[in-house]
């Protein structure tokens, strides 16, 4: 019995071979076609198999391809948890040989904002995804309009998390609990901050911060002048947050279906994360309001995929939102051993629009980050690896960066208990201990 998907690639080819097409090398142009129609009839036969809930979601012989643009090590680990399941990645990263390179099915080199590269992302993907916000909301929207290749999460919520302060207020407006807020337009914004909020205050670049940068704390309104010009653009101001902890819920977006990861704890040194303690030593009505402002959040957002939900909890136990990260999140990545399905294959999944996996934690677990503990940049070695790769439960994950810089994030480890009751205080000395014995080669 014919296919309905063969018999229509079929007609088309035929028609086009009537023509006669060469291609400039002599090959015929209709197998090139050919080839993009049938991952194109595949990607819609994948698509078509969950819109129904009740289908079922086949997996064929080429599958579908994810664009991502950026190639770091969020592509990379996107690029591992997308093989299993046929799923192939092209990556666009102005760097060549980007740490996702050598796991992707290709490269683009181009930069985030290039509509030509994106274009070419798109022309050869089923769906586009980013795994770095600094990819360009328009030209995403643009190219996405006119190849009909979508985008998810969308171009919109990019829009939104990209500056701080406009994501503040659609979240306030929503009902999502946040620190208070208001925008700075000069020193005395900050000084009127003080006034309403009480010394100190957090000043926050509205766009291009990360990992702790942008974010200046202002002590006292002598301080004001001189942190505004350190953030040398848009700002914004907050009220400093007495918490008792930081913590983070990994959040999906699906199809017609949304899950969340257990809660996990995340331990910073200069504003950079070290660790993620799963599951976070909260109490259990701590996390049950964590999971529902992440629940909340997702409302808000526009389009399928992972969102990094970063919390406070108070030391009176409420939950205020800090910031949201719309991809894969650094304080996800324990999910890889620890979890069900990890937050990437999860990804994979929601931008598809295929049904999602579990997020149940399989037993308590550590990650802690690999920074570069050196004083200036230099070709990347790391001694001190056999006790983590001797140690059960343990294991390693190194991004393929060429170059180690001061605090740069390198790679990771991840630590499980053997036992689903173990004590998370004793998987993180254990962790502590292995992040201690790797050392960069001076």
């Amino acid at each position: 019995m014919a296919c309905p998907l063969d018999e229509t690639i079929g007609t088309f080819t035929d028609e086009f071979r009537g023509d006669g097409g060469r291609a400039s090398d002599g090959s015929s142009q209709f197998e090139s076609v050919r080839a993009v129609l049938e991952r194109r009839a595949v990607w819609e036969f994948l698509s078509a198999g969950v819109d129904n809930r009740h289908a079922m979601t086949t997996l064929r012989t080429p599958g579908p391809t994810i664009g991502v643009v950026g190639g770091g090590q969020l592509g990379r680990m996107l690029a591992e948890a997308a093989a299993p399941l046929g799923v192939e990645v092209v990556v666009l990263d102005p760097t060549p040989d980007c740490p996702a390179a050598p796991v992707a099915r290709d490269q683009i080199v181009a930069g985030f904002d290039d509509e030509a590269g994106i274009r070419e992302l798109a022309a050869r993907a089923d769906v586009l995804t980013f795994e770095i916000e600094l990819a360009d909301q328009d030209v995403m929207d643009r190219v996405s309009e006119d190849t009909e290749t979508p985008v998810h999460p969308k171009p919109s919520t990019l829009e939104t998390i990209h500056d701080k302060l406009v994501q503040k207020r659609e979240l306030e407006a929503a009902g999502v609990p946040v620190p208070p807020f208001r925008a700075v337009e000069d020193a005395d914004d900050i000084r009127t901050a003080i006034d309403d909020y009480g010394a100190p205050v957090m000043l926050k670049a509205r766009t291009g911060g990360y990992d702790g940068r942008g974010n200046v704390p202002v002590e006292s309104k002598a301080n004001a002048e001189a942190a505004l010009e350190s953030v040398a653009g848009p700002a914004m101001v907050e009220s400093f947050v007495d918490f008792e902890r930081e913590v983070s819920v990994i959040a999906v977006k699906g199809d017609d279906e949304t899950a969340t990861f257990p809660i996990g704890e995340n331990v910073h040194e200069e504003e950079i994360l070290r660790e993620t303690i799963v599951p976070a030593r909260s109490s259990e009505a701590v996390a049950e309001r964590a999971h529902a402002v992440a629940r909340d959040v997702l409302e808000v957002m526009d389009g399928r995929g992972v969102y990094g939900i970063e919390l406070f909890e108070t030391t009176a136990g409420e939950v205020l939102l800090n910031e949201i990260a719309p991809r894969p999140h650094n304080s996800g990545h324990w999910s890889i051993e620890g979890a069900q399905t990890s937050q990437f294959e999860q990804h994979v999944r929601a931008v598809l629009g295929w049904p999602l996996g579990s997020t149940a934690l399989r037993s308590p677990t550590v990650m802690t980050n690999l920074l570069g503990d050196v004083s200036e940049e230099r070709p990347a070695q790391l001694d001190g690896v056999d006790e983590i790769l001797e140690t059960p439960g343990a294991s390693l994950h190194w991004y393929g960066k060429r170059q180690v810089r001061p605090l740069r994030k390198m790679g990771h480890v991840t630590l499980s208990a053997g036992d689903a009751d173990a004590s998370a205080e004793d998987v993180l000395e254990g962790a502590r201990e292995l992040e201690a014995a790797v050392t960069f080669r001076t």
